[in-house]
């Protein structure tokens, strides 16, 4: 005996039911970050985030964007990304997992949020901290052109107004010399600062 194949009014009226259920679980969301509270949306309380290295400000750093979405968040709100739906299409990622980083950007200062007159959705921008990233971003990115990619194989490229490529990310010191690993050290925490002559 074999089960019964369902009829085309069943089967329309099981995906039109899958839709419906899809739909509000995605309405039941949007409506969840809307409704934050204002305590996650204050000023970040830094001392009682679970840090992997305290005393570290790359590891901080990392905790707040190091994850595989966030930094990728980021770089598309510099890119003029703002709507959840706008994130969500350029990055594929899983509404879930979207709502989930969005929530903690903007609860660490990096994103805030504004709903434009007359919209039901608010819109995402980032802080003045979250456009001090374009650094970060622009290293990586430039690291990336060079490492990540097979010679002459085609990426993008970061331009200027002007249409011109950005140069090369460079740190320099006071005289206008590279900084390097080679060239630089880390004061730790604890550790007496002695000043050189000059500084």
């Amino acid at each position: 005996m074999t089960d019964a194949v369902p009829t085309e009014q069943e089967w329309t009226e099981q995906n039109r039911t899958e839709q419906e259920r899809t739909e509000r679980s995605w309405a039941e969301q949007e409506r969840a970050e809307r409704n934050r509270t204002e305590q996650e949306r204050a000023e970040p309380n830094w001392t009682e985030q679970d840090w992997t290295d305290p005393a570290c400000p790359v590891a901080r750093t990392v905790d707040l964007v190091g994850d595989r979405w966030s930094l990728l968040i980021v770089r598309d709100a510099m890119d003029g990304a703002a709507s959840f739906t706008d994130f969500r299409n350029r990055l594929g990622v899983a509404r879930n997992i979207l709502s989930d980083r969005l929530r903690k950007l903007t609860a660490h200062g990096i994103l805030a949020t504004s709903t434009p007159p007359g919209a039901k959705r608010h819109t995402y921008r980032l802080t003045e901290s979250g456009q001090e990233l374009f650094t970060v971003v622009v290293a990586l990115r430039q690291w990336g052109e060079r490492h990540a990619f097979a010679p002459g194989e085609d990426h993008s490229v970061l331009v200027d107004d002007g249409g011109r490529d950005v140069p090369r990310f460079r740190i320099l010191d006071r005289s206008g010399r590279p900084v390097t690993a080679a060239t630089s050290r880390v004061r730790k925490v604890g550790t007496p600062h002695v000043r050189k002559a000059g500084e």
